[in-house]
């Protein structure tokens, strides 16, 4: 049985219970979300004692994805491996292995023995890498070797998959007529558009959506429905692309969730701050509540080097109105293939634009930490205060580097430091 399944049937898992434990939530609130289909686990059935769990959706904290994985520049695994390490050290709730390199099956081997958080990955990259090789066409694959995959995928543990199902060929003749700035920016989405072409047939993970949820359901993997045909710009967002697509997983959520298998939707890249809350609301209505989970978005498209910042500051935007999960972006995006340190910079920037949500949310455990730091701040217990920041590594290292003469101050405001001469002032 499924997550899902139980909460139907009114039973509150394990699962449920160590999810709840870690939200500060009730485990029938958890149950309950889950039924709803407001809230998802997602969580192989064959990973289910990995070290952290999280539950994803409405009443729990804003959780982070990070990206890892290699490309066909840079196809080292131990490179990968690190970024996993950091990912999780700095706060990364799940990962997902984007890898079109080589020896794909075997790096996500590898992070799903060490990873001790939730695994997603994009099924069709290994479907068209294999094609590359077998035929010198990442085009030629047939229906059944698509199914392969996602079978061996699931049968390896991952824990959810992204599924370009929205991209069919009504989408694509919309595309024509209306004539993006950008076109298909997603890499599966493109995948699979030109695959279509090729083929002149309709895109099979839509055709055969039943044969995906069979396999979804046998192990529990979630289904996240992904935007192949998000907005890859600005003057792109909220176009009548995008909103066809959609429609189409609004109505392909619901037939996940009839076949007993977890849903959550994915949202669009780039988007102006004043489109943000319309995106949000219209996934909310649309996908009848399901989890939403948001690349960036990316508030304006001049940010190259500085797109992790671009994408905390409409994450945390988009978060506060209601999205649930945000799929970080490093500095690197639109760039390169990113570093151990880019890494480090999306999720820190990600965690940070999800923390500032969750105070709009009124999670508790936000609140807390926020008061926390703060009484910290007010004794000047400098210790305490880097213990509790959500970089502890940067904090300690800019406070070592410039040493005040008084020892409880810093170097930038020294004896005129407001909080020391406010205490001095209110103890005359």
């Amino acid at each position: 049985m499924t997550q899902l399944e139980y909460a139907r049937d009114n039973k509150i898992t394990f699962l449920m219970k160590r999810i709840a434990s870690s939200e500060g939530r009730s485990p029938s609130f958890i149950c309950r979300g889950i039924r709803q289909g407001k809230i998802i686990i997602p969580l192989n059935k064959k990973r289910h004692l990995i070290a952290k769990p999280c539950g994803l959706g409405y009443g729990l904290r804003t959780k982070v994805n990070a990206n890892i994985g290699t490309s066909t520049d840079n196809s080292q695994i131990d490179d990968e491996l690190k970024k996993l390490v950091i990912a999780v050290r700095y706060g990364a709730d799940t990962i997902m292995d984007l890898s079109v390199g080589d020896d794909i099956g075997k790096i996500r081997k590898k992070i799903l023995e060490r990873s001790p958080v939730p695994v997603g990955t994009v099924p069709i990259y290994e479907v068209a890498v294999n094609a590359q090789k077998r035929h010198r066409n990442f085009l030629k694959f047939s229906v059944d070797d698509i199914f392969e995959v996602l079978e061996s995928q699931a049968k390896d543990g991952v824990d959810f998959f992204t599924i370009h199902a929205g991209v069919t060929r009504r989408g694509l003749k919309l595309l024509k007529k209306y004539k993006r700035t950008l076109g298909i920016v997603s890499r599966g989405g493109a995948i699979l558009a030109n695959w279509m072409i090729y083929n002149k047939r309709e895109n099979p993970l839509f055709e055969y959506f039943d044969r995906v949820l069979d396999i979804a359901y046998s192990y529990d993997v979630a289904i996240s429905l992904g935007d192949g045909l998000r907005p890859g710009s600005i003057l792109d967002a909220t176009d009548k692309v995008q909103l066809s697509e959609l429609d189409i997983l609004g109505e392909l959520s619901l037939r996940a969730r009839k076949k007993n298998v977890q849903v959550m939707i994915e949202g669009p890249g780039h988007v102006p701050l004043n489109q943000i809350k319309k995106n949000v609301a219209l996934e909310k209505k649309i996908c009848q509540g399901a989890p939403f989970y948001v690349l960036g978005p990316l508030v304006t498209d001049i940010c190259p080097g500085y797109d992790h910042i671009n994408a905390a500051i409409g994450g945390a935007l988009a978060a506060s109105y209601g999205a649930d999960f945000l799929c970080y972006v490093t500095p690197s995006e639109h760039l390169r293939h990113p570093s151990v340190e880019d890494v480090r910079e999306g999720v820190v920037a990600a965690k940070i634009a999800a923390h500032a949500a969750d105070l709009v949310k009124g999670i508790k455990s936000a609140l807390v930490w926020d008061k926390q730091i703060s009484e910290a701040r007010g004794k000047r217990d400098w210790k305490r205060q880097i213990q509790l920041s959500i970089d502890p590594h940067k904090a300690k290292e800019y406070r070592d580097s410039s040493k005040p003469d008084l020892s409880d101050v810093c170097t930038m405001c020294g004896k005129y430091c407001s909080i020391r001469m406010m205490e001095e002032c209110l103890a005359i």
